[in-house]
C-alpha cells in the first residue's frame, strides 16, 4: 500500500543567532553536535539558555530522512516545522522573517525530491495580514500545499487568541480562497506551570489544546462560514472525540454560554450515516481501540496517517498500527494510509506517482477509493 505521512517535522541544518538578529525573546538556539570526523551528528536546541531538546540528524538531514522512509515503507512525508519555531509571541516582522527562512528551506527540500516530500509552511499568525501574505507566497511562489498553525495564537501582551478570534477569520478566508490545507498542531500547552512533573504538558496538555482548537473553530462559526475550508487536527483530534458527549451536553444545557457565535450542535460536525466529518484528523492515537472509535466518529474518509516523525511521542514505524488491524478492510486502510491525505492536501495521485492508489489486489475487496 502507498503511505503518506501527514504529520512530520523538519528543521534547517542550522540557523543564525536569532536573538542577535531580532533582539531578546524565546527564540530557539541550534548548537550542532559533531562526531569524530567533524560531521554534524545531531544538535542541542535551547531557549534562553535552557535545554529544550536534543535532535538527531533525521530532523534536519534529508538523506537520513529518506533512508528512514524507505526502511518503514513511507512513500511521502508532509513536512512542517517544529511548533516551537512558530514564535507567535515575537514582533510580527521578526516572526515573518523567521517564517520565510523556514519556508524557503522546506520548499527547497520539496523541490529537490518532489515525489517524496510535500510542504506545509508556517506564518506569523499574530498578524493575520502578514500571515495571509506569507501564505500566498507559500502557495503561489514556493509550491507548498498549505500551512501548519498552532492550536491558539499567543500574543506578546499575553492576551492569547483562540482560533475563533474574529481577527483571524480573514486569514482563514485567504486559506479557503487559495485552496490551502490547514494543519493544526498543539503548542504552548495550557497549564504548564501546574503540570511540571511526569511530562504532563505533553501527555495531558496537548490533547486538551487540540480540543480547544476544534471547539473554537466550531463554536466560532468558522466551518459554517467557510464550508470548503480543509482543516486537519493532529493527534487524532486530541481529547475532542472522546469528550464530545460532554461538549454537546454543555451546548444543550447552557446555550447562553456555549452557542454564542454558532447555532449548530457540535455533533453535526462529526460523521453521520454516509456523510463524513467536517474536518480531518490524523491517526496518531497509539491505540487500536481508540482508532476504531475514531473511525466511527469521523468516518474512514477523514483520518490520515500521521506519525509525528522524528520525535519520541510519535509512531516508531509509521502506519504499523493501521497495518496490523485485521478488522479493517483494504479500502479502509488505503483511505487512512494515503487517499485521505491526497484529498486533504488537494493533490492528484499522479503528481506523486500514485496513479494506482485505491486499487485492491484482492478480488474480494471493493475497488476504488
Amino acid at each position: 500500500m502507498f503511505k503518506i505521512d501527514i504529520h512530520t517535522h523538519i528543521l534547517p541544518p542550522g540557523w543564525p543567532d536569532l536573538r542577535s538578529k531580532y533582539g531578546p525573546g524565546r527564540y530557539v538556539d541550534f548548537e550542532p553536535i559533531k562526531d569524530g570526523t567533524g560531521c554534524t551528528c545531531g544538535a542541542h536546541l535551547s531557549i534562553e539558555g535552557s535545554h529544550f531538546r536534543t535532535i538527531k540528524p533525521n530532523c534536519f538531514d534529508t538523506g537520513t530522512r529518506l533512508e528512514d522512509m524507505d526502511g518503514s515503507g513511507v512513500n511521502v512525508q508532509v513536512l512542517s516545522t517544529v511548533p516551537v519555531m512558530f514564535s507567535y509571541w515575537a514582533k510580527p516582522e521578526h516572526a515573518l522573517d523567521l517564517a520565510r527562512m523556514l519556508n524557503d528551506h522546506l520548499a527547497e527540500v520539496c523541490r529537490v525530491h518532489p515525489k517524496r516530500f510535500v510542504g506545509l509552511g508556517t506564518v506569523p499568525m499574530q498578524d493575520p495580514d502578514l500571515a495571509a501574505r506569507e501564505l500566498e507566497r507559500c502557495v503561489k511562489e514556493l509550491g507548498l500545499k498549505g500551512v501548519q498553525i498552532g492550536s491558539h495564537v499567543e500574543q506578546n501582551d499575553g492576551d492569547d487568541w483562540n482560533l475563533s478570534e474574529p481577527a483571524l477569520f480573514p486569514f482563514f478566508e485567504a486559506c479557503n480562497a487559495l485552496s490551502a490545507a490547514v494543519f493544526v498542531h498543539p503548542w504552548d500547552m495550557m497549564g504548564q506551570s501546574q503540570m511540571g512533573k511526569y511530562w504532563l504538558p505533553w501527555l495531558v496538555g496537548m490533547p486538551a489544546e487540540t480540543a480547544r482548537a476544534i471547539c473554537s473553530m466550531i463554536f466560532g462559526g468558522v466551518f459554517d462560514r467557510l464550508p470548503n475550508l480543509r482543516v486537519c487536527y493532529a493527534h487524532g483530534g486530541g481529547s475532542f472525540p472522546y469528550t464530545i458527549g460532554r461538549i454537546e451536553h454543555g451546548y444543550r444545557c447552557r446555550p447562553d454560554l456555549v452557542a454564542l457565535d454558532g447555532s449548530h450542535n457540535p455533533w453535526s460536525y462529526l460523521a453521520d450515516h454516509d456523510r463524513p466529518a467536517r474536518f480531518y484528523v490524523d491517526a496518531l492515537v497509539h491505540s487500536r481501540n481508540a482508532l476504531r472509535y475514531l473511525i466511527s466518529m469521523m468516518d474512514e474518509r477523514r483520518i490520515c496517517m500521521g506519525s509525528d516523525y522524528p520525535f519520541p511521542l510519535g509512531e516508531e514505524r509509521p502506519g504499523a498500527m493501521i497495518d496490523s488491524m485485521y478488522d479493517l478492510t483494504y479500502r479502509t486502510k488505503q483511505h487512512l494510509l494515503a487517499a485521505n491525505a491526497l484529498e486533504f492536501l488537494g493533490i492528484e495521485p499522479e503528481v506523486l506517482g500514485m496513479a494506482d492508489i485505491g486499487r485492491s489486489p484482492y478480488e474480494s475487496e471493493p475497488r476504488g477509493a
